[in-house]
């Protein structure tokens, strides 16, 4: 079973560690908060629907430690130095997503038995994760943290290791009884806790507040590599994916050893 003390004491002591290892070689260290709306996509609903989309979207929270080598002792400002140094960031993240799911749309919303089924049906998805992404600036850093620029777009891609539990109940009664089941869900439904991966990408920006600020805006597409994120697993065409979300962040910023 995934213990989740022991995950997290593990990431604090990787970041102190790395905060500590680091500094003495003029590598700068900045640390993130972020949080905001994720849309779940799932075998809940259609998944093309607006409405079954928009309704199933739950939040986000994340705490992020950034590396950056634009700082070492040997690359100062008027120097030339390796086009890795200047435009990328390395990022440690832990996050965590939360929703509730209903099943919106056409068949859902069919006075039949069927429509019935569905909309009594009613579930929730829990994630926890973390892993590394690699940024990428087109704006030199130290450009943008010199005030050059008050906007610093980027691009990332990462993995994360994933902790998933979701339940599910029905109004008409226990989910064991396959009359409270639609159909298509039998056999079809584990609410076990499970571990996967989840690929990782994403398009943001900076926005420069001060010498050791900034805010944050992102919007990221998140991959796994399981179909159990709902606890629903599906036989069907409309099934033809696994479970991914879609999670648009806001956040700050904080340089921690800054030159």
């Amino acid at each position: 079973m995934f213990n989740y003390k022991k995950f997290l004491t593990f990431s604090v002591f990787l970041f102190l560690f790395q905060v500590k290892g680091f500094s003495q070689f003029g590598i700068a260290h900045e640390i993130a908060v972020k949080a905001g709306p994720a849309s779940f996509f799932t075998d809940y609903g259609e998944r093309w629907n607006v409405r079954n989309n928009l309704n199933n979207a739950g939040y986000g929270i994340g705490i992020s430690h950034y590396i950056n080598f634009a700082y070492k002792t040997d690359c100062h400002y008027s120097q030339t130095a390796s086009f890795f140094i200047n435009h990328f960031r390395i990022r440690n993240e832990l996050d965590y997503f939360y929703s509730k799911l209903e099943h919106f749309g056409p068949v859902a919303s069919k006075p039949s038995r069927g429509g019935e089924l569905l909309r009594a049906m009613h579930g929730e998805s829990e994630i926890i994760e973390g892993g590394i992404h690699l940024e990428y600036h087109p704006f030199r850093i130290r450009d943008f943290t010199h005030s050059g620029y008050m906007f610093s777009p980027y691009i990332s891609l990462g993995g994360h290791f994933v902790s998933y539990k979701a339940d599910a109940y029905s109004d008409l009664g226990p989910l064991t009884d396959p009359n409270n089941v639609f159909p298509t869900f039998i056999g079809g439904m584990n609410f076990d806790r499970g571990t996967t991966y989840s690929i990782v990408a994403g398009l943001g920006v900076r926005y420069r507040l001060g010498f050791r600020h900034d805010l944050l805006l992102e919007a990221r597409g998140q991959y796994y590599g399981s179909d159990w994120i709902d606890g629903l697993n599906i036989n069907a065409p409309q099934n033809k994916f696994n479970d991914y979300i879609l999670w648009i962040n806001v956040g700050y910023v904080y340089y921690i050893n800054f030159q």
